[in-house]
């Protein structure tokens, strides 16, 4: 990007910017909320030793509370969206810091709520809300919290461990400065003979590239700088998968494993069910790379061949107004209502389409409880950028529905049931482009494309997955994760999922020690049961029309009401059970199958 004259913010044409003024059309407004916001959480103070009085004290304090986050999250959004439109300008800089430290003081002047209502015993607060009927409104937060009550320690522990956190996330960010401003890969020669700083940003561009020389370079320098902290970033991890270790003891739970997945009250078996359903599967993923190794012509097949496209895209630009209708077709089985709201939500502002100078990369769906469910882009015209819309539309349409059906309370939504929502509309659109495509190599291509999609995200979180679990399991037993333990057995891992057609290439043993999300315990596993169902629920819509549509509607509109795998039942969807994953791999398979006639 380096060489692109970008446009500054100004030279943008209104209509392809987000509507963010109508959130605060006087930005005097936004420091009044600030202010309010921490003065009314200082003011919540006075609740302290009260929470529990009665039915109206309690009821009282819940709505201050929300009306207190409600507003300060309003804020915050606003200036982290305001900075991000070109992270140049330190106006917003400054002013998303002081919402972040607002933030902080709120957080601090509420943090006795929780601790103070679990004090009071479950009959009490059970007797609350059959008493008063607006705390019906709070029934399901209210046995959420009492739920996790015999993991709650005494006020003074609890204590003791809120400010060890300062330190137990330590390790999360030494790999952050070690991954994002320590670690350099050189440089490589691209594709046009010309010298290019290998980067986490231009990795993946390179593993595309269809000069074989390129993507082992990129390949090679990655790898080798891992390589080299191999032992320090081995240590890092063993301690961060001991403090999952340790903090799910303290807290009485059986393992890390359930102690990550019990606040969402997910079954173990979710889990664990999973692993099972793909790896049984795994023969059709070894048939896939063995067709891959096949069609690219190579004697011997490497981890850096898994990324080029078998296919050539056609070269084909699409206008943002394109893409627009090309999705609208797309999520036509969505029904008209939802198309026209899409269309309406663009019309009024909701997307910033294209790049400019200082503006944040890649995109996101974004918005407070009572703003536009905002969606930025960096729109370049291609096929993959009408499939980023679309993945937005779907989190934005998620939090329109979920924000006009629910209230503050239940306005959000957990990453287990937040992906569903993404993966249904990129799963609608692909299916359609897949049934109305005449050209036999744009077919292929999108076949590709849909196999790749299966391949990353559910196969291989499910490996990150298994991965992880190994490693909690390892330490539990008393276990340590040393450099060679963590290498070996990732190494046999990532030699499973790809099978006996992958070349043996020491350097993918090093992968575990570059994966962020592992230093969120337990966290990769929901875009794997998130794309399952999600592959399960379109499916649905398209063979059984408008109940199927309605019940997914339903799901859409309501939020963190309960909890993720009961909500996933209102789309028609038993995460608990076998079957979405099933039918996701079935899919997967029949995908392969026709990939394999056609080359």
């Amino acid at each position: 990007m380096s060489d692109k004259k970008l446009k500054q913010r100004n030279e943008i044409p209104k209509e392809y910017k987000w509507n963010i003024e109508a959130m605060y059309p006087n930005e005097e407004d936004w420091e009044k909320d600030v202010a309010d916001s921490i003065k009314m959480a200082s003011d919540f103070s006075n609740f302290k030793g009260k929470i529990t009085e009665s039915s109206d004290t309690l009821l009282e304090a819940l709505k201050k509370r929300d009306s207190i986050w409600q507003k300060l999250e309003h804020a915050y959004v606003y200036s982290a969206m305001r900075k991000d439109e070109d992270n140049r300008q330190d106006k917003y800089q400054a002013m998303n810091d002081k919402c972040s430290s607002a933030i902080a003081k709120v957080s601090a002047s509420m943090s006795f709520f929780t601790p103070e209502l679990l004090e009071a015993s479950e009959e009490t607060i059970l007797g609350y809300i059959n008493e008063n009927q607006e705390l019906k409104q709070y029934e399901f937060l209210l046995k959420s919290a009492l739920k996790e009550k015999e993991h709650i320690l005494s006020e003074a522990e609890e204590n003791i461990l809120a400010q060890m956190s300062e330190v137990t996330g330590a390790t999360n960010d030494v790999f952050k400065m070690l991954n994002n401003a320590d670690l350099t890969f050189g440089t490589i020669i691209d594709e046009d003979g010309d010298e290019v700083e290998l980067t986490h940003g231009n990795y993946i561009t390179f593993m595309e590239s269809q000069d074989r020389g390129v993507r082992e370079a990129a390949f090679t320098n990655m790898y080798e700088a891992y390589k080299k902290l191999n032992n320090t970033i081995a240590v890092n991890y063993n301690y961060n998968t001991k403090t999952d270790v340790v903090g799910a003891r303290i807290r009485k739970y059986d393992s890390s494993l359930n102690a990550a997945l019990d606040g969402n009250d997910i079954p173990t078996a979710v889990y664990h069910n999973l692993i099972k359903e793909v790896r049984e599967y795994l023969p059709v993923v070894h048939k896939y790379i063995e067709l891959r190794k096949r069609v690219l012509g190579v004697d011997e097949l490497h981890m850096y061949d898994v990324y080029v496209p078998l296919v050539n895209l056609p070269k084909k630009n699409i206008s943002f107004e394109e893409a627009i209708e090309i999705m609208a077709e797309g999520l036509a089985p969505l029904g008209e209502e939802y198309i026209a709201q899409v269309k309406k939500g663009i019309s009024e502002g909701w997307i910033d389409v294209f790049e400019n100078a200082g503006k944040t990369s890649g995109a996101y769906s974004f918005g407070s409880y009572d703003s536009m469910p905002y969606i930025l882009l960096n729109y370049t015209n291609t096929l993959k950028d009408v499939f980023t819309i679309v993945h937005e539309m779907g989190h934005s349409m998620h939090s329109y529905y979920t924000r006009k059906n629910q209230p503050y309370t239940y306005g959000d939504h957990s990453i287990f049931t937040a992906e569903v929502a993404s993966t249904v509309n990129e799963s609608l659109l692909i299916k359609h482009l897949l049934k109305t495509e005449p050209d036999p190599e744009m077919r292929k291509y999108l076949l590709n494309y849909y196999i790749e999609e299966f391949r990353t995200t559910l196969f291989r979180q499910t490996m990150f997955a298994e991965f992880e679990l190994m490693a909690h399991e390892e330490i539990e037993k008393g276990g340590v994760l040393t450099a060679q333990w963590l290498n070996s057995t990732y190494e046999q891992l990532n030699s499973d999922y790809f099978g006996p057609a992958m070349a043996k290439d020491p350097y993918i043993q090093y992968e575990w020690s570059r994966i962020p999300h592992f230093y969120r315990g337990f966290y990769v596993y929901q875009y794997a049961t998130g794309y399952s169902a999600a592959t399960a629920i379109s499916n649905k819509i398209l063979t059984e029309g408008k109940d199927a549509r309605d019940n997914y509607i339903k799901f859409l509109e309501s939020g963190s009401s309960d909890y993720p795998v009961e909500l996933l039942k209102i789309a028609g969807v038993d995460m608990a059970s076998k079957e979405p994953v099933k039918m996701a791999m079935e899919t997967f398979k029949g995908l392969v199958d026709e990939l394999e006639k056609l080359m």
